[in-house]
């Protein structure tokens, strides 16, 4: 549904998007995720034609993205934090001028979305939290039933409950309708129930591609109680992330695919003065900070 290849965008000395190359598979939800100024931003818009890339290219729906038309606009959905609205407009009237620019717009599910999402018809945009005003335009990108969705912070504004009613409504339709989704959101949380499969950018390139089942298998949060007086060695595997001492307890992050009697002997084999060790898996979330973390580590060395 999407394919970005070497992709580069600058604004004057800043380079945003730097060589980035990805797939997004169809059928499924992609996480696109980065640290701030990574360059996820820009790299939607270069998809949907907001901004013209430098050299590469990304195709949408089977189409260069600076060559979309009609027909690919009909089967895109787009919604981003940053979305202008017509505020002197009513919802209704939002939702009227929209519905003809759409020929596959759904009116019975254009009214399922304006019940679920609680929105009032009669009340101007302008007058509405900034919380509604995004599950109007969410209603407006969703209506016509996309065969691609792409989001950019989808989630800003939202109260706990809307989020909750908005996730499992994408996932319902998702599964459904066979739709594409492409995300980009800081509310990683609410990403981990969405993400079929994570992409993760730094500094305008990718950094990380997999399965979001992969990705969790792969990372432990490791904690060993070393015997008194003991220190970690200087030489220990390199997918050893983050290493902390506090007296006895050694605390890392490994990030190597393996069963959990491979990871106790890989342990046994670096620190067999190891008294005992735990390893727990951990939240998409808790991986993308570690990852975060050493990307910021790496721009520093």
């Amino acid at each position: 549904m999407i394919t970005i290849s070497d992709l580069h965008k600058r604004f004057r000395s800043v380079e945003a998007v730097s060589g980035l190359s990805l797939d997004v598979p169809e059928g499924q939800v992609t996480a696109f995720l980065g640290p701030n100024g990574a360059g996820k931003s820009t790299t939607i818009k270069c998809l949907l034609n907001l901004h013209r890339p430098d050299t590469g290219s990304a195709t949408v729906l089977g189409v260069d993205s600076r060559r979309l038309g009609p027909a690919q606009f009909a089967n895109l959905g787009y919604v981003s934090e940053n979305m202008e609205l017509p505020l002197w407009m009513t919802v209704q009237q939002f939702l009227d001028y929209c519905r003809p620019l759409y020929p596959q717009w759904d009116a019975a599910f254009e009214k399922q979305l304006l019940a679920q999402f609680d929105l009032p018809p009669l009340t101007k945009l302008k007058d509405l939290s900034r919380g509604t005003r995004m599950k109007a335009a969410l209603l407006s990108s969703l209506a016509y039933r996309p065969k691609l969705v792409v989001l950019d912070e989808p989630f800003s504004g939202l109260d706990p409950l809307v989020r909750d009613e908005f996730i499992r409504g994408l996932l319902e339709l998702t599964e459904q309708e066979g739709w594409t989704v492409f995300v980009s959101s800081h509310d990683i949380e609410e990403v981990q129930r969405l993400a079929d499969r994570v992409a993760i950018i730094n500094r305008g390139r990718l950094a990380l591609d997999e399965t979001s089942e992969s990705l969790q298998a792969r990372f432990r949060a490791v904690e060993i109680v070393l015997p008194d007086g003991a220190a970690a060695p200087a030489s220990l595997p390199a997918d050893w992330m983050h290493l902390e001492q506090a007296g006895r307890t050694l605390r890392f992050i490994a990030s190597r695919h393996e069963q959990d009697d491979a990871l106790a002997a890989t342990i046994h084999s670096a620190l067999p003065q190891a008294v005992s060790h735990q390893a727990r898996a951990m939240s998409l979330r808790e991986i993308f900070v570690a990852l975060a973390r050493a990307y910021r580590l790496e721009g520093k060395a």
